[in-house]
């Protein structure tokens, strides 16, 4: 199949797409992917990227056409200019470098914003091609959710920009059963909506990793790490309410590996509350890294604010660490804490308490470690069962021919089966 991806991000920065276009290139379709100037998630586009875009246009066996957009940056109005601008300059310049070419299917990226949807919309409209729209990020409710919006009557027209976009795809996938209700809510009731989770970002072996030489090794302590965005939605106030109840507790450290908006801040808050001797800002590094810091960790720690919206949500980490077979210490509500819960896989707590996550962080540090090795074997059970990437992918793939075949109604008795 001729396939094409439109997504706001993609590698060098580092999001599951990456992985799904590599796949879907050795499984021998053609992929070509519409995507933006790599800034995430630092806010200014990367050095490396500057000094030699051409270094850039292919990955794996696709070809990638970037269109330029501003950047990222520091708050609300530059992130709202960054959405905008990839959107007009990929239906703009981005429809113009792909005019004569066609596809047999649009696939669309959507951790956020919503808006990546529109160019994609135009161009199905352009190509005469399906199109089907993975959502990761409920819109508007994550931006209520954030603070990002408040007012009652732009939230509306943001409701009203997501409908416009779902109405107009021939599939939308839901990364969580719980949202699909919420889909729901802004399609047509003969929409096809499918659940389809994440996988990890990455093959995780583990015990062939050499331990990672940028985490300060320290005997009998026990390390909890955290991987990925520092962001708003990752709630790092309540991470460090539990950190700073533990400060005195010097067997317990918190490993932060990653980088985000929140960054600056959470570097701020760790010297004002005395914690540097606890809490080790390591910075960013790429997925194929990650099996080497996971050497250095006991329990890995994932977090989403207290927010209906997030209660919703499974967060693409708790896949990976359910892949890389270590305790999970959760600090979640919803779908994801059940997860965590139904597998065994390790301990969570309600969202937003920062005391009940240090009563589990304590908890598990004091367990012999058989305990915890069956939980995180239980954990990779799981994942193997329901989450494994070739299964999943596969399954995409089903979908899009059927797309692509205009067999739109069997994916309606398929759905309608379940």
């Amino acid at each position: 199949m001729r396939i094409l991806v439109v997504s706001q991000y993609f590698w060098p920065e580092n999001f599951r797409i990456n992985d799904l276009v590599a796949e879907c290139c050795e499984r021998g379709h053609e992929v070509t992917v519409l995507t933006g100037y790599p800034n995430y998630p630092s806010g200014e586009v990367f050095p490396e990227f500057q000094r030699n875009p051409s270094a850039y246009t292919t990955y794996a066996a696709a070809r990638i056409v970037r269109v330029p957009m501003v950047s990222r940056g520091r708050g609300g109005l530059r992130l709202m200019l960054n959405y905008a601008s990839f959107a007009v300059s990929a239906m703009a310049l981005g429809a113009w470098r792909l005019r004569g070419e066609m596809f047999d299917v649009i696939f669309v990226f959507e951790p956020s914003p919503i808006t990546v949807g529109l160019p994609a919309v135009f161009l199905r409209y352009l190509k005469r091609a399906p199109l089907a729209f993975w959502v990761l990020d409920l819109w508007p409710e994550t931006l209520e959710a954030v603070g990002v919006v408040s007012s009652k009557k732009v939230l509306k027209a943001v409701g009203l920009v997501v409908s416009f976009i779902y109405n107009r795809c021939d599939m939308v996938l839901a990364q969580s059963r719980s949202f699909i209700p919420q889909i729901r809510r802004y399609c047509k009731a003969d929409k096809v909506v499918e659940y389809f989770p994440s996988w990890s970002d990455a093959e995780f072996n583990t015990s062939a990793a050499e331990a990672a030489k940028e985490v300060p090794a320290s005997e009998g302590v026990f390390s909890i790490m955290f991987t990925g965005n520092i962001g708003d939605a990752q709630d790092f106030p309540s991470v460090l309410d539990a950190a700073e109840r533990l400060k005195e507790d010097k067997s317990i450290r918190w490993l932060i590996v990653g980088d985000g908006r929140a960054s600056d801040w959470v570097k701020s808050e760790v010297r004002q509350r005395g914690l540097e001797h606890c809490v080790f800002m390591l910075g960013r590094y790429p997925i194929n890294r990650m099996p080497s810091f996971y050497r250095r960790a006991d329990a890995l720690l994932v977090s989403l604010k207290d927010e209906p919206v997030f209660a919703m949500t499974i967060p693409g980490k708790l896949q990976s660490y359910l892949a890389a077979g270590i305790p999970v210490l959760a600090m979640l509500n919803g779908e994801g804490a059940e997860i965590v819960a139904r597998s065994g896989a390790g301990l969570s707590c309600p969202a937003g308490d920062g005391e009940a996550l240090s009563v589990a962080a304590r908890q598990l540090a004091c367990m012999d470690s058989d305990r915890r090795q069956a939980m995180g074997a239980r954990g990779l059970a799981l994942y193997k069962e329901e989450f494994d990437r070739a299964a999943l992918i596969s399954r995409l793939l089903s979908w899009f021919e059927d797309l692509s075949a205009g067999r739109t109604g069997k994916l309606r008795r398929r759905e309608h089966r379940r």
